[in-house]
């Protein structure tokens, strides 16, 4: 799925850089360059930016179910303590 968003991300970004540039310059050559340079080099920083944003959200998923789950395990424990200390 990652890789079917960054191919129409990058088909936009190639449509806007070209008009951005085309407007800026009048010239069809300088805003195909841009066009092509620019757009690329961001699409590629965007596939590793949302594959590090999967790593993120997955990690901090895990962070939260510890974290929530960390009280209940300590009731337990105490509890078994004191079932052993009253022996």
């Amino acid at each position: 799925m990652i890789k079917i968003k960054t191919m129409t991300f990058a088909a936009v970004h190639f449509s806007v850089a070209f008009g951005v540039a085309y407007a800026f310059t009048g010239s069809l050559l300088v805003g195909g360059l841009i066009a092509l340079v620019e757009p690329t080099i961001n699409t590629v920083a965007y596939y590793f930016h949302e594959k590090a944003w999967t790593v993120f959200r997955r990690e901090h998923s895990l962070r939260s179910k510890i974290r929530n789950a960390w009280p209940q395990l300590m009731r337990s424990d105490l509890m078994a303590d004191y079932a052993l200390a009253k022996g």
